[in-house]
């Protein structure tokens, strides 16, 4: 049994040692900051400096043309970028006193050297972007497979049947365009990326639309326009858009005259049609 665990022991110190190695080495590679400066770890920020000044002028590119001289100086410049900020040394400290710590560690350096290096708001432009992309796409995808549903596959028929009578492939048309309802055509409008441009104008473009209703229906007591009145029957119904606008125009004016934003007609035209699902059963 000791013999059976010892091998697998020996592996999981193995894992450890390795990801320890690759925590601390995250910071400068294989080598220790403080020793690529040639100062001690409890150097001040004006002997790091100092260090780093003189090691430029002895391993700078345009001082010394030997390529492992040039090698040596991007260690140097790394660990002196990593040693001058306190808060990046702070967490390089750190990772030397906890090297157990392998995932913390990784991830303070990880923000640190990336995460002030990122504009939040190129990150919230790309996401928007992709988000309006994929809702783009989907939108069209639907509406394509709508269509070849509602057709019947008229596209290929119409290629079959070349001499097809205009009049009645218009008419089919027609009919399969009204049957369409519940999804829209893509517009670049109604994509998140253009409405959260938008939003402040959007947002300006409904308090005054609030102001103008209350002035004139509450203040002034004014008669209800005949689009504000179908807005009124069109929310009281609960029924969409695009659902509205295709009622028949003699239905649509009988519902508006009913006034359905009250209470009572609301609660009398329920019990009507409650009535009338009743008789006709």
């Amino acid at each position: 049994m000791a013999a059976a665990a010892s091998p697998l022991l020996l592996l999981l110190l193995l894992l450890l040692l390795l990801l320890v190695t690759v925590s601390n080495a995250i910071y400068c590679d294989e080598d220790d900051c403080y020793d690529l400066l040639g100062v001690k770890q409890d150097a001040n920020a004006s002997e790091i400096k100092k260090a780093y000044y003189k090691l430029s002028l002895k391993h700078h590119p345009d001082k010394n043309p030997d390529p492992e001289s040039r090698k040596l100086f991007v260690k140097i410049a790394n660990a002196y970028e990593i040693l001058k900020d306190e808060s990046t040394r702070g967490q390089y400290d750190y990772a030397i006193a906890h090297p157990e710590e392998v995932f913390y560690n990784t991830a303070q350096y990880y923000r640190a050297y990336y995460g002030h290096k990122t504009d939040p708001r190129a990150v919230l432009i790309g996401l928007l972007l992709i988000i309006s992309a994929f809702q783009y796409l989907n939108q069209l995808g639907r509406l394509k497979a709508l269509e070849f549903e509602r057709t019947g596959g008229l596209s290929s028929k119409k290629k079959g049947h070349k001499q097809m009578d205009k009049k009645v492939e218009e008419e089919i048309s027609n009919e399969v365009q009204l049957q369409i309802q519940g999804v829209e055509k893509p517009s670049l409008w109604s994509l998140y990326g253009v409405q959260f441009i938008l939003l402040p104008y959007s947002i300006g473009k409904v308090l005054s639309w609030e102001f103008c209703w209350f002035w004139r229906y509450r203040v002034k007591k004014l008669p209800y326009a005949w689009e504000d009145a179908c807005y009124l029957t069109r929310t009281s119904l609960k029924i969409p858009a695009n659902t509205w606008q295709n009622i028949d125009d003699c239905r649509m004016e009988n519902l508006v005259m009913k006034r359905l934003w009250e209470k009572n007609n609301m609660e009398r035209y329920i019990a009507e049609m409650r009535k009338e699902s009743k008789r006709r059963r």
